[in-house]
């Protein structure tokens, strides 16, 4: 099966522009294709997943990525899927965030003797003349059709600033960029984004002329795979600083029987065969299939020593078994305790699983915690520093948090 087909078989494609010409190019390896990332953080999450997998799918069949770091794009803010208007960032910020997005990338793409690049709109935006720049490109935007975009209808409530009116035109005018200077032929992005990319697709080829070759594709579920970075407390990190190998692990091994196929398809780098021999899974084999995503994506993001600890623990927390040195341990200092104790509340917080006590009150309250497998349920309850040091001191908040607990 060749590339294109894959991508079809694994449910990765949904638009297209050029639907023949964009199948020979990616088979035959001659696609320069950009994924642009708006720094908006310092790490990448789980929402990005798909976008990266792709971009190392496509390298892999002979094609060469672009990773565009939206330096210039970022200091403005992408209005799709908001409700509200972006925080502003300082460039300082956006520009240590570009560097985070270099390191975590590297795991996924090959930048290598010039098989993929990695490029920084900021480049070409930051010193733009904004009157040649409104007379060059503006000329070939329509205000009526910009307003029938997604993007900006669902804004249109709640105001809609003229800086993010401006983002389709960059995001358009980023492309073009690549065109000229790397031959970027094809651009990759959400079903969320299609307006935008549709935009720089057809500014090439009024600027360059009609067989100027310039293609568009949208990520089939990019905007649900989005949603897959949330969760009630943020997103889950990619950086094991700021989501655990663990608790990245468990993030993958809970998801919904109806999604864990789907996921695999979509993420994973196992043969579809394999996966599609799973269809036929029932019951508790789904619980296997889970664990087969849970490792496959940890293996891929955090490398297979991380991925074999985190089953581990997984496996002594949940089957009785394993090595519970891998479950993630918080060490309370002795400015934390009061006469040598401490509450429950502030062991919750300590440990990350609450983000306030209130928060924490109320996840006992509501009958979430356990300690050592007993249910905590007077919100003063608190433990000696010797109680916790004597045996393994285990904290479950809710069916998926668990923190094993020690003192200095």
């Amino acid at each position: 099966m060749k590339i294109y087909e894959e991508l079809q078989a694994r449910g990765l494609l949904a638009q297209l522009t050029d639907a023949e010409e964009i199948r020979e190019l990616i088979n035959e390896g001659k696609a320069t294709f950009y994924i642009g990332f708006d720094p908006t953080a310092d790490s990448l999450h789980v929402g990005h997943f798909m976008a990266l997998c792709l971009m190392k799918r496509l390298q892999e069949a002979g094609n060469k990525p672009i990773a565009l770091i939206g330096g210039g794009t970022g200091m403005i803010g992408d209005p799709s899927g908001r409700s509200d208007l972006r925080t502003m960032m300082t460039r300082e910020t956006i520009e240590h965030n570009c560097e985070c997005f270099k390191k975590q990338m590297s795991r996924f793409i090959d930048f290598s003797e010039g098989k993929a690049l990695m490029v920084n709109n900021a480049d070409w935006l930051t010193d733009l003349n904004y009157i040649e720049f409104i007379r060059d490109i503006g000329v070939h935007f329509s205000v009526n059709r910009m307003l029938t975009a997604e993007c900006y209808k669902q804004r249109m409530e709640k105001g809609l600033s003229f800086l993010e009116f401006n983002y389709m035109i960059m995001q358009s005018y980023d492309f073009l960029e690549l065109y000229k200077r790397y031959g970027c032929n094809m651009q990759f992005g959400g079903d969320d984004q299609w307006s935008n990319m549709l935009g720089g697709t057809e500014l090439i080829r009024r600027k360059l002329g009609k067989d100027a070759y310039a293609m568009t594709i949208t990520l089939l579920l990019n905007s649900e795979g989005k949603k897959m970075g949330k969760t009630q407390k943020g997103a889950v990190w990619l950086d094991p600083n700021k989501t655990s190998p663990f608790e990245f692990y468990q993030y993958w091994r809970n998801v919904a029987d109806a999604d864990v196929l789907k996921c695999l398809r979509m993420l994973t780098f196992l043969p579809l065969e394999q996966i599609d021999e799973m269809d036929k899974w029932e019951g508790s084999q789904l619980n296997q299939a889970k664990e087969i995503l849970a490792y496959e994506l940890t293996n891929l993001v955090h490398g297979e020593a991380e991925a074999e600890k985190a089953k581990e623990a997984a496996k002594a927390l949940f089957a009785g078994g394993g090595n519970s040195e891998n479950i993630p341990t918080v060490v309370l200092e002795d400015e934390q305790f009061t006469n040598g104790s401490i509450d429950i509340l502030a062991i919750l917080v300590a440990a990350g699983m609450a983000a306030s006590r209130s928060e924490a009150r109320r996840a006992v309250e509501q009958g979430g915690v356990t300690v050592k497998g007993e249910k905590v349920t007077d919100v003063k309850t608190a433990f000696g520093k010797d109680e916790i040091a004597a045996e393994e001191f285990m904290v479950k908040k809710g069916k998926k948090s668990f923190k094993k607990i020690e003192v200095k």
